[in-house]
């Protein structure tokens, strides 16, 4: 159902399914602007903050007309603390493009290394030739491809954020990818770049800074496994899950404590300030997204008894999360035991967590760790990538 003032969604479905998908887009591009410096894509993450404000407010008044009883108003009510927390992701997000606004000089070096993280944003030019030109972003499917998805391109002067299937590349292009470090030379490739010089990686003289920005780029890797365990543990409703995610999240603010102290020491460090700018503010927004991914798998800890909408919703957004359990008799194309990391290039999904027997759950799991049959994933990525993986290796959902 859509209101009379165009596309806007109205239904609780639909709103919620925007939510996570804006949310999700903005972390993507705050991120951006900082490695960048490119304060339009800034004002585009405020832009969108604003619109989730407006989603947030017809989440609520959705929720409230969709409640005919009290048993739907319980479970109605565990959605609304999703919305509000896909919300307060955004406001994390809002927060770090407000850095760049703000003409505060981020350290060059934790420009650079958020870039090594496990996903990490690149930007790479389509030049003549390139195998990308005048085709369409579903035709190419560059996640499965490559790993890397395409959240924002470039075309003259104008911005198209968040393209769909049907969206078109041409020569000249930039695109702004999310992905895998090792997915960079593959959609640089195909987009026709000659291979560059590899940057050196900077290391500072203070130890303290060295010490500081690492930890940063630590908690930036564990928001974003949080927010994945925490919407996998709603729509699967596993304790186990939920519970690791409380854990994860207490891990957080010990990190985020560890960082300030750390950034204190190394101010006595460092000769020019703008080394630490910025540090302390990116961590505390990531410890704030922490939170957030706590409130929804508060959810299930608390046994609030999800209304089907969620479920619907989750499955319908931009990045679906899905579990996956593994055939017998696992290999990879060379007849080698099959690895996380061989998952991932095959299929571009990221695997969040891998169940070892019936209660051991193994989160993050290293690229090299060897699968077994009747094993199951955790992974998230995007649809076509999901059936990629259950036609290689796992077994047809019911």
């Amino acid at each position: 159902m859509k209101d009379d003032s165009g596309d806007r969604p109205t239904n609780a479905k639909e709103v919620l399914v925007e939510m996570k998908d804006i949310s999700e887009l903005m972390l993507d591009l705050a991120y951006s602007a900082v490695i960048f410096g490119d304060a339009e894509i800034a004002d585009e993450v405020m832009k969108l903050e604003e619109e989730m404000d407006d989603l947030l407010y017809r989440a609520r008044i959705s929720i409230m007309l969709g409640a005919r009883s009290v048993d739907d108003a319980n479970k109605l009510s565990g959605v609304l603390q999703i919305a509000s927390a896909a919300e307060k992701i955004s406001n994390a997000a809002a927060d770090i493009a407000k850095l760049v606004l703000v003409d505060s000089r981020t350290s060059n070096r934790l420009k650079h290394d958020i870039q090594s993280a496990d996903e990490t944003i690149t930007s790479v030019k389509v030049y003549e030739g390139s195998k990308l030109d005048s085709r369409t972003l579903g035709d190419l499917q560059l996640e499965t491809e490559t790993g890397m998805r395409v959240i924002a391109i470039k075309r003259g002067h104008k911005w198209i954020y968040a393209p769909e299937r049907d969206t078109v590349i041409f020569e000249g292009d930039i695109l702004l990818a999310r992905g895998p470090p090792e997915g960079i030379q593959d959609i640089r490739e195909l987009a026709g770049c000659k291979p560059g010089v590899r940057e050196e990686k900077v290391i500072s003289t203070s130890k303290k800074l060295n010490a500081a920005i690492s930890l940063i780029i630590e908690m930036k890797d564990l928001s974003e496994l949080i927010v994945g365990l925490a919407y996998s543990a709603v729509l699967f409703y596993s304790n186990m899950l939920a519970s690791e995610v409380k854990i994860l999240e207490e891990k957080m603010d010990e990190m985020l404590l560890c960082l300030e102290t750390t950034v204190l020491e190394a101010a006595k460090e460092v000769e020019d300030i703008s080394e630490i700018q910025g540090i302390i503010p990116i961590g505390i927004s990531t410890e704030i997204i922490s939170d957030a991914a706590y409130e929804i798998a508060d959810i299930v800890l608390r046994e609030i008894e999800l209304h089907p909408v969620f479920m619907l919703a989750i499955r319908e957004s931009d990045e679906v999360v899905s579990k996956v359990d593994l055939r017998s008799g696992v290999l990879n194309s060379d007849g080698k035991p099959l690895d996380i990391a061989t998952v991932e290039d095959e299929t571009g999904m990221y695997v969040m967590a891998v169940r070892r027997g019936n209660d051991r759950w193994i989160y993050d799991p290293d690229p090299d760790l060897r699968l077994k049959g009747g094993e199951a994933l955790i992974v998230r990525g995007t649809r076509s990538g999901e059936e990629r993986l259950i036609k290689l290796w796992g077994i047809e959902p019911e």
